[in-house]
């Protein structure tokens, strides 16, 4: 039985890469018999500028749309000798449905030409490709855009440049464009309440080219690019590095030097604050920016920025050019990670989560989508596709709405009281919608050499530093510099859906600090399971403007940025919220001196009190469907 078993094992050996091998041999040939594919070809840009593009078109006499996807990332069919197929697996799902699929590097990237900045800028290097592939003989001059993450989040900026081609969009993950919406400031995900969020500081590391990196020589025949490319990819290959140590460096300016990362681009994002003038100079989109297209909008709960994500889908409904665009704006919300749509099962786990089946038809929905907007077919997309649809953790399923939040939500004030004693799990924080009428304020000390440790959450791209999605919290809430505010025991379900908002009441005896919020659902065998989380600079509290620095002794009121969520809490069930002052390292820490803290090395040990109280109610808001 046991040389059986080895037989069968060095089988699998052979075997496996064997049928891998024929998958990809398979999609290679069935896209050839259906397209005319046209690599490395090298778009050129008003400037003289030439983007490295590959375009996969049906072999047809008749002019056909286009689908677009321009990417900072490496999409070259070649890599270390073995051919790649996951781009031609993306373009023959567009081909056979008569679609040209178009992917294009960004400038300074691989085989793209010119100095690569974040978010693919200039922003009319988007509008040039647009017009290229208007020009070209095979295109009926309808085009759109669809990507997820850095594939998605320059696509809003260069809509705001409304190029009369741009017919439909579908950005996916799209955080990363986002720079100012409604009271959202992150800056592209660099910001979350004036504290920078470190994802930035690790994904630089593995994407950002050194600026001394080989070039191909200019001239190069489409030829020759073709030939070099299955020999040379042109990706760096960066050493692995333990990201939880390496975000753990003093100061925070020095990480990627410490790490021997490439950090020309790093080293002007560090040092700018929410309000410098050079964010609104690149490739995010602010809400003063024109928005005039049609767009199929999907986020997720657990991405590293739903709440902004969700605003400024609510931003454009609102506010965009048109009658057609404000009436043309749908939205998907997933209970994943980043991009983590198609990878939803019929047992979806997040974190360590049951969830259920959260699958949803993707394709055919976003292929409804461009027929029609981009064929101009009279389908049926608008009738049975909902404005909103979203995923209910707790309840497991898949509802509909019109608007965001569901239009029979109300807000609800649960206020958080103790008698100063709400330190850790075990204490005796309550979470009431009582208002609490003596001031038992309760005090914590927040070192920022010993912070509290990001355990699961809402992030992304964070390295070996962060493992996303929902974990149960007691093991962290067994810290005295996490205060933990409970309801009751549930008598009835509970479902909370939309913006969740939170005000604190809080004073300490330096000059600036951050705070912290947690929603937490727990379950009745006491697991707590986390659902969104906050943070906000003490010094940004009267908007990013300014900074205004806290004095001993005065207590101060704290409006920390919406979270979001679709969770129904079951009866037996309770709500929780945790208070600290880090959330490390998601979040940068505050070294609490008042000083710059990018350029800082040295920290200063905060006292850190909330109140609560008739005079000072700090509480939290939230969305309850009724």
């Amino acid at each position: 039985m046991k040389f059986r078993c080895v037989l069968y094992l060095w089988g699998l050996l052979f075997v496996v890469p064997q049928m891998t091998i024929n998958a990809q041999s398979d999609i290679l040939e069935e896209l050839s018999e259906i397209a005319i594919i046209d690599q490395k070809v090298m778009m050129p840009m008003r400037d003289g500028i030439r983007l490295a593009t590959d375009i996969y078109r049906p072999k047809t006499n008749e002019k056909v749309p286009i689908i677009f996807s321009r990417t900072p990332y490496n999409f070259n069919s070649w890599g270390d000798g073995e051919q790649r197929t996951r781009t031609a697996q993306r373009a023959y799902e567009a081909v056979k449905r008569g679609y040209a699929y178009v992917v294009q590097n960004e400038r300074g990237r691989y085989y793209s030409e010119g100095e690569w900045d974040i978010l693919g800028v200039p922003l009319t290097d988007g509008y040039d490709a647009f017009t290229w592939m208007k020009d070209q003989s095979w295109s009926n001059g309808k085009i759109g855009t669809l990507g997820c993450s850095s594939t998605a989040e320059w696509q809003m900026a260069v809509a705001a440049l409304d190029h009369p081609s741009h017919a439909a969009m579908v950005p996916q993950g799209y955080g990363a464009g986002v720079g100012r919406v409604g009271n959202f400031m992150e800056q592209g995900n660099w910001y979350r309440g004036g504290v920078e969020q470190m994802l930035f500081f690790s994904w630089l590391y593995g994407v950002e080219h050194d600026q001394f990196k080989p070039r191909i020589p200019k001239g190069a025949t489409q030829e020759d690019l073709i030939r070099i490319s299955r020999f040379y990819d042109l990706a760096p290959e960066n050493p692995r590095v333990d990201m939880a140590e390496a975000l753990q460096h003093l100061p925070i300016q020095d990480i990627l030097k410490n790490i021997n990362g490439k950090k020309e681009v790093f080293d002007k994002m560090v040092r700018r604050k929410p309000n410098h003038a050079d964010w609104y100079k690149g490739g995010l989109y602010h809400d003063d920016m024109d928005f005039d297209v049609p767009s199929f909008w999907f986020a997720s709960w657990y991405d590293v920025s739903i709440s902004p994500n969700l605003a400024l889908f609510n931003h454009v409904r609102t506010n965009a050019t048109s009658e057609e665009a404000r009436d043309n704006q749908y939205l998907v919300i997933a209970p994943t990670l980043h991009c983590g749509y198609t990878r939803a099962t019929e047992n979806t786990v997040v974190g360590e989560r049951h969830i259920g089946d959260a699958r949803l038809n993707y394709d055919e929905q976003i292929y409804a989508w461009f027929d029609l907007w981009l064929k101009g077919e009279s389908n049926d997309f608008k009738e049975t596709t909902p404005r909103v649809q979203y995923y209910t953790m707790g309840t497991n399923e898949w509802q509909s709405s019109e608007s965001w939040p569901p239009e029979s939500t109300e807000m609800v004030t649960y206020y958080l009281n103790s008698g100063g004693d709400a330190n850790s799990l075990f204490g005796h924080g309550t979470l009431t919608t009582n208002k609490p009428t003596d001031d038992n304020p309760d005090s914590f000390t927040y070192d920022p050499m010993n912070p509290v440790k990001s355990y699961g959450g809402n992030v992304c791209c964070t390295g070996n530093a962060v493992q996303g999605g929902a974990f149960d919290q007691r093991i962290m809430e067994t810290r005295n510099d996490i205060l933990v505010y409970t309801t009751d025991v549930l008598q009835e379900g509970v479902e909370v859906s939309g913006f969740i908002e939170s005000t604190l009441y809080v004073s300490s005896d330096v000059k600036d600090t951050d705070f912290t919020i947690k929603l937490i659902d727990v379950h009745p065998d006491g697991k707590a399971y986390n659902l969104d989380e906050t943070i906000q600079r003490v010094r940004y509290r009267e908007g990013y403007d300014k900074e205004v620095f806290m004095k001993e002794g005065e207590v101060y009121k704290v409006d920390l940025t919406p979270m979001s969520t679709s969770n129904y809490f079951k009866k037996g069930h309770r709500i929780r919220v945790e208070i600290s002052s880090s959330n490390f390292p998601r979040f940068a820490r505050n070294l609490n001196t008042g000083g710059n803290n990018y350029d800082e090395f040295e920290a200063v040990v905060a006292h850190n009190k909330v109140h609560h109280s008739s005079v000072h109610p700090s509480q939290i808001r939230l969305p309850i469907k009724k």
